[in-house]
């Protein structure tokens, strides 16, 4: 690990800022003359093409609609401070200098958005395109600007899109980045003019990325196609309130909680167990579709069993795979496709702190994406006044105005997913032009849509919905026929002409987020931050807050549905009965939230918000709890004994690298007698080892390895073939909990699922499925047939000694006989890439934009969150995006990071000048008062009306 220290300090590069700009230079001399050598579209390219883009950063340049001049500071790192005297020319300004830095990102943005991505990238996309306005974003985005935007939003959207435009003036595709120049070589698409519905639309991408358990859903009702209730209930166990806390802990809903009225009936609880006579869907059976009435206890799924009639199952496993492929298509926003999507934020009062004012951190958990899906910038008005309202600085998103996560001169707040359930899917019944509801046959809601192809022609679409929203099924052919054909029984409506899949969303209504984007700017405290973060309606965000003033907060605000007793929305409803219906939503005066808790500190990391007495059930999918807990058990092994937190405290915190899962099979796995010398040799790596997974260790690659194969050979080759790695082919038998099964009923099946996505994933829902399991050693799950020269596994113990068997020689394979060689870091290793012509684009263009690798340190539920998925290898798959510790007692002393740079442009110094420093966990200067921002400005660009 590298010494704890902070950053450089962002000042003016003296020779080291020279020899990076040499080398940058050398770099595109070295791309120049391969493309002029004969790759590819060379001929064509020099190094002006390359340079084209490079954004103007001193001097000045006039722009039409601006009331007066605007600095533009940018510091060593090319971070942006914008100083301006109206907040229309603030917007104005910061629209102008994010399309300076990335506007190709923000244009692909807005045609993912708006279902249009096949008009800059041709027929490839025209299936991204049909599902995407199959969703609708971009009709929603327009209805919220013209109907529920407060008129001061719309005036900074509108300044905003004005400054975007102004950069783009008279500008060629050439002139604005790279990738035109690459896009000019195969088509005549050119940048359209900037819209503030395109901005307003990109909140509704954030809002699918972070949907809570849609792929929950889908998986659950995936798995019955192989395995029981129990055996589902098996791998969704409950959270371990006991052992991992919830956020909310010293009970600001309460009263709440002591006035709601439980009644009778109710199947479903916060922690998957209430008991009660009522109507519920069973997670029994194949399709988990049918009602049932009955009197039973809640399954770890938070749903009534009773009696199951297995309605509409081959249909509903036909279609949910279909829209899982569709789903798993789409390019990722800002997370992976809504898996393993995480983040860490802690706040710690300032009793415990070394400054005696609070100590804010946040490091959200995303893709890796080159440039990041974070831009650093500072938005500052010369004099806070009703003219001019703003003094903040933080992450924003290119192609939208505010800031989303950081501080003002008053409070910060930080950002974590909540995870509640947001979704729900629903089998319908398709007859004629309508669907069935309450039996009655409901015409659709429909629309055409025209999807225009670069190269090619244009196709329309027709996008039908029911009450429930847009049918997703529709959205391939397949999965409309096999709808016709599908099996069901008497209790399902009769077949007709099919069933579909319909997605009921919150963010498919039109909201206010945008409104409280810049409200939350702006808040001067606690009370200005809780008006604002109503309106921060989808996504649902778990919301930290300190102010100068001393206090520390938190408080979850989001559109909750409620749903009918008996439906909990862990796996699909049957859309034709109005029992499964949403009723309403949670207000938000019953919203959990604290403020000043006693303890002092509020940690959240994606667990569970609640504790079991909450009477909403807000998700049945909550993560298990173990980033949060740690870092629980961090901040009180630093302040016990009254001890005080540091803002480097906070920094090492976030660089944690300890495996909990580590902690709990090390111990059994050194009591294995392994036989085999080799793989002796592998095990004595895990003697002494600290359960630390630095980049250096070789135990942390062992262990890693020998996870991995735990999981495999005793849930992913007993999981169904639509959840396992696509390719993988397996001799293959269900798990049968109620006696010996027969190897005639083995098949030979393929995993169908991107490596990045198929389960078991590894995260810490596995570790609390194999905490649990632990003590029952001989349970089936344990069990794993033969497979060449290895025997089979009978019990936990003999399971364990064939994974760390496998791991050897797959390690072996990988990294060489030797372990004196290993290191987890050559197994767990972060590219960045591009998205789109980095992932699709030629060869020699990849290189050209591209970076990496790097070897890194972290894990999977770790502090430190460098993802990988278990079940496809150890490559780095999810990242903290930033890291940022804001010190309220001198806001000129908090830190900040990007997992790359300031600019989108690939040769430019700070396209991931960045990166390097956040590998090691080190943390940059944030400068915020006027003074500190001056000492360490490199380049000022003034902006003239």
């Amino acid at each position: 690990m590298p010494p704890n220290t902070t950053a450089s300090t962002g000042q003016k590069p003296g020779k080291s800022g020279r020899k990076k700009g040499r080398k940058a230079r050398l770099i595109v001399l070295v791309l120049v003359l391969a493309l002029i050598g004969g790759v590819a579209y060379g001929s064509y390219w020099t190094v002006s093409t390359v340079r084209a883009s490079f954004p103007q950063t001193k001097g000045s340049l006039t722009l039409d609609g601006l009331s007066g001049p605007v600095d533009v500071k940018r510091d060593g790192y090319g971070i942006p401070q914008i100083y301006a005297s109206s907040d229309e020319d603030l917007f104005m300004a910061q629209g102008y200098v994010q399309a300076q830095d990335r506007f190709y990102e923000m244009d692909v943005r807005r045609h993912m958005t708006a279902g249009r991505l096949s008009e800059m990238f041709g027929k490839s996309q025209v299936d991204n395109d049909e599902f995407l306005r199959t969703l609708g974003w971009e009709r929603i985005a327009k209805e919220e600007y013209d109907t529920k935007l407060s008129d001061s939003t719309k005036k900074y959207l509108q300044a905003y899109a004005k400054g975007v435009n102004a950069y783009l003036k008279g500008k060629e595709g050439k002139e604005i980045s790279l990738e035109y120049a690459a896009l000019g070589f195969s088509n005549d698409y050119k940048p359209q003019e900037w819209t503030p519905v395109d901005s307003v639309a990109w909140l509704k991408a954030m809002a699918w990325d972070l949907r809570g358990n849609m792929q929950d859903e889908i998986d659950r009702a995936l798995m019955t196609s192989r395995l029981g209730p129990k055996q589902i209930a098996d791998l969704y166990p409950q959270y371990p309130y006991s052992r991992n806390r919830a956020i909310v802990q010293e009970g600001q809903y309460d009263e709440l909680t002591q006035t709601f009225e439980q009644g009778a009936g109710a199947g479903t609880s916060t922690d998957g167990t209430g008991t009660g006579t009522g109507t519920g869907t069973s997670t029994g059976g194949t399709a988990g579709t049918g009602t049932g009435t009955g009197t039973g206890t809640g399954t770890g799924t938070g749903t009534a069993a009773g009696t199951d009639p297995n309605a509409a199952s081959d249909a509903l496993q036909t279609q949910l795979f279909g829209v899982y492929e569709v789903l798993d298509d789409l390019p990722a926003a800002v997370g992976v496709n809504g898996n393993g999507i995480g983040s860490n934020s802690w706040v710690v009062g300032g009793a415990h702190t070394i400054t005696g004012q609070p100590l804010l951190a946040n490091d959200p958990h995303l893709s890796p994406s080159l440039p990041s899906v974070w831009y650093q910038m500072g938005l500052h008005c010369r004099t806070v006044s009703r003219t001019c309202q703003f003094d903040v600085s933080g992450y924003t998103f290119a192609g939208m105005p505010g800031v989303i996560i950081g501080h003002n001169q008053d409070i910060a707040w930080g950002l974590t997913n909540s995870g509640v359930d947001v979704t729900d899917l629903y089998l319908e019944k398709l007859t004629g032009d309508g669907y069935l509801y309450d039996g009655k046959v409901v015409p659709f809601e429909s629309r055409v849509e025209t999807i225009k192809v670069a190269g090619g022609k244009s196709k329309d679409i027709i996008v039908r919905e029911t009450n429930n929203g847009p049918l997703l099924s529709d959205r391939d052919d397949d999965l409309v026929k096999a709808g016709k054909k599908a099996t069901v029984d008497t209790a399902a409506p009769d077949r007709g002409d099919g069933y579909g899949i319909a997605l009921r969303w919150t963010a498919l209504n039109a909201g206010r987020t945008m409104d409280a984007v810049f409200e939350m700017d702006k808040a001067a405290d606690w009370n200005d931050f809780r008006a604002a973060a109503a309106l921060f309606e989808v996504p649902s965000q778990n919301l930290v807050y300190a102010d100068t003033e001393n206090h520390i907060g938190y408080t979850l605000p989001g559109r909750i549905p409620t749903r009918a007793k008996g439906h909990d929305g862990s796996i699909p409803a049957p859309g034709w009965d109005a029992k499964y219906r949403w009723t309403g939503y949670i207000d938000q005066d019953e919203l959990p939230y604290e403020y000043d808790p006693k303890r002092g500190y509020i940690v959240t990391a994606n667990q569970a918000v609640v504790g079991k007495d909450y009477p909403y059930t807000l998700t049945t999918d909550w993560g298990y709890g173990t980033r949060s807990q740690r870092i629980t058990d961090l901040i009180e092994s630093k302040i016990k004994g009254d001890g005080k937190v540091s803002t480097e405290d906070m920094r090492q915190m976030q660089m944690d690298n300890s495996s909990e899962i580590a902690k709990l099979l090390v111990p059994t796995l050194l009591k294995i007698d392994v036989g085999d010398k080799d793989v002796r040799e592998a095990q004595k790596l895990l003697e002494g080892w600290d359960y630390t997974q630095d980049a250096d260790s070789a135990a942390a690659a062992y262990f890693n390895a020998v996870w991995r194969n735990v999981l495999k050979l005793s849930f992913g080759n007993k999981l169904p073939k639509e959840l396992r790695v696509k390719g993988q082919c397996l001799s293959v038998e269900p798990v049968d909990t109620t006696g010996p099964v027969d190897d005639d009923r083995r098949v030979r099946e393929c995993g169908q699922r991107d490596a990045d996505q198929a389960q078991p994933d590894g995260g810490d829902r596995w570790f609390e499925v194999v905490r649990t399991l632990m003590d029952d050693q001989d349970s089936d799950w344990w069990k794993a047939p033969e497979a060449g020269t290895r025997p089979d596994a009978d019990n936990r113990d003999e399971l364990f000694k064939r994974a760390m068997i496998d791991a050897r020689w797959e390690l072996t394979a990988k990294l060489g006989k030797d372990i004196d060689t290993w290191s987890w870091g050559r197994l767990h290793r972060l590219f960045l890439k591009n998205q789109t012509l980095g992932t699709e684009g030629p060869g020699f263009l990849q290189y050209a934009l591209n970076r990496g690798p790097w070897k890194l340190s972290g894990g999977e539920a770790t502090v430190n969150a460098t993802g990988w998925n278990a079940a496809g290898g150890y490559g780095v798959v999810w990242v903290p995006s930033m890291r940022m510790v804001v010190n309220l007692g001198d806001l000129d002393k908090s830190r900040w990071i990007n997992l790359s740079g300031a600019s989108g442009h690939a040769y430019s110094a700070h396209y991931t000048d960045q990166t390097s420093k956040w590998v090691k966990g080190e943390l940059l200067p944030w400068s915020f008062s006027k003074k500190a921002v001056d000492k360490s400005t490199s380049d000022t660009l003034v902006l003239k009306p």
